[in-house]
């Protein structure tokens, strides 16, 4: 009689993968901001908030997109305000420390020359990179956050007649919401009494367009400003998109809305152009606002869907679908146009795997907008350009509004919540997924091409 050995059972560990530790570290601090926020101690009036007040607001925090069913202003009591705060800069430091890891894993799969150029970035191979990457976010974060309110600081101090606690208080509020491209203001108007003040608008948009371009553009440029020839693709399409699209949209905006008596009118000009580029730098994924976002044209509505829908930088804290992919769409269709073979962008060629990423980013994000769209149409009489726009901020974690987020019925206001969400850590985790598969076949299938147009 034999005895069989038989080995020991040994449990089995299934590990996230860093797309779904993030998504579940976003859904956790959502339900736990909500809670927060829905105990009377949040509200200014001592009351409990509905579950839905309380699960939008959070939301909106913590996928910064600064959106809301409430005036933040009024509603929130201190300790509500704080609460809101902390998910804004959790939210926004979460995303971003994923975003660069994933960057980070991205360049450790690329060619020798490429690891060793990501390898003499975080300095050595270990564990030790990505303690050293975290902590390089922090320090960048809290840094420009910093700046930003000492200025503000100042300015609200001596330009407006705040006490030392008040002044601190909006100071860095306001430091941390633009930062992080959240877009929630402690005025019932945003920033409409700060149309004039460039030191106040300022600052603001300087901190936006710094979070915007992310923390890898922030660190190339920390080290090689001055050496524009040695920065990578991905700098060069960020920081070449960034101006441009801000150029492009202060210019249409302010011509549209110059003579406009509800929104640029009434300014002079030199106020107009500075409503004009800070109306363009909010609509690439911050949320505030100096001038009534429902006064303004029709043809600005548009320009501002599209705008938001582009978004900023990758491993920043903006949405939308990023610059980059924007950008590598167009020089596909440059190409095309062309009839080159190869897709080249800044005297280096571009893989044909972003092609796909890109259009897939792309069709993913318009199909979640139009599903927004339809499902809040069918819910409420609102017109399609009012519909439409709140969807892609919504998706775009933008937080503009043409004043119609409060009326939105409960079941609108999911949708609205499903689009934050997924405008928030969808394209992220869609393209770094799409990225970091590796799936190798042994065969190619015979090629036939079918009529295009």
């Amino acid at each position: 009689m034999r005895l069989r050995t038989v080995a020991p059972l040994r449990a089995t560990r299934r590990r996230l993968a860093p797309a779904q530790a993030t998504a579940g570290g976003f859904v956790l601090t959502i339900l736990i901001g909500s809670v927060l926020l829905m105990l009377p101690v949040s509200s200014a009036q001592g009351r409990w908030t509905e579950p839905i007040t309380a699960l939008f607001t959070a939301t909106s925090a913590t996928c910064v997109t600064g959106l809301a069913v409430v005036d933040t202003a009024v509603y929130w009591s201190p300790f509500g305000k704080v609460v809101i705060l902390l998910l804004i800069q959790l939210g926004g430091l979460g995303i971003m420390l994923f975003a660069a890891l994933v960057g980070l894993a991205l360049a450790r799969r690329l060619s020798v020359r490429s690891r060793l150029f990501a390898t003499s970035e975080t300095k050595s191979p270990d564990s030790g990179d990505v303690r050293r990457l975290a902590m390089g976010i922090l320090l960048t974060t809290l840094l420009i956050e910093a700046a930003v309110a000492v200025l503000l600081f100042l300015r609200f101090l001596t330009g407006y007649g705040y006490d030392l606690g008040k002044a601190a208080w909006h100071a860095v509020f306001h430091a941390v919401s633009s930062f992080n491209n959240a877009g929630f203001a402690l005025y019932t108007d945003s920033l409409m009494g700060f149309v004039a003040d460039p030191w106040i608008c300022l600052p603001i948009c300087g901190a936006i367009i710094l979070g915007g371009l992310g923390f890898p553009v922030l660190r190339q440029l920390r080290r090689e400003l001055r050496r524009p020839l040695h920065w990578t693709m991905n700098t060069r399409i960020v920081v070449t998109a960034t101006l441009a699209l801000l150029a492009v949209g202060m210019l249409c905006v302010t011509v549209i809305e110059w003579d406009n008596p509800r929104t640029f009118g009434a300014l002079d000009p030199g106020t107009r152009l500075l409503a004009g580029f800070t109306y363009s730098v909010q609509a690439r994924t911050a949320g505030f606002n100096t001038v009534d976002i429902g006064a303004v044209n029709d043809e600005t509505w548009l320009i501002t869907d599209v705008l938001m829908f582009i978004g900023g930088g990758p491993a920043g804290t903006a949405g939308g679908i990023k610059v980059t992919t924007f950008a590598v769409l167009f020089f596909i269709l440059w190409t095309e146009l062309r009839g080159g073979a190869a897709v080249n962008v800044f005297g280096k060629r571009l893989s044909r795997a972003v092609h796909r990423e890109a259009i897939t980013v792309v069709l993913v994000a318009i199909a979640a907008v139009m599903a927004g769209v339809i499902g809040i149409l069918t819910m409420t009489d609102l017109d399609l350009d009012q519909v439409l726009f709140e969807a892609v901020s919504a998706f775009g974690t933008v937080g503009l509004s043409t004043g119609i987020t409060a009326t939105l019925p409960a079941s609108a206001q999911l949708i609205i919540i499903a689009l934050m969400f997924l405008g928030r850590i969808g394209p992220l985790t869609l393209g770094s997924a799409l990225a970091l598969r590796e799936r190798r076949i042994a065969y190619e299938l015979p090629k036939e091409r079918p009529a295009i147009g």
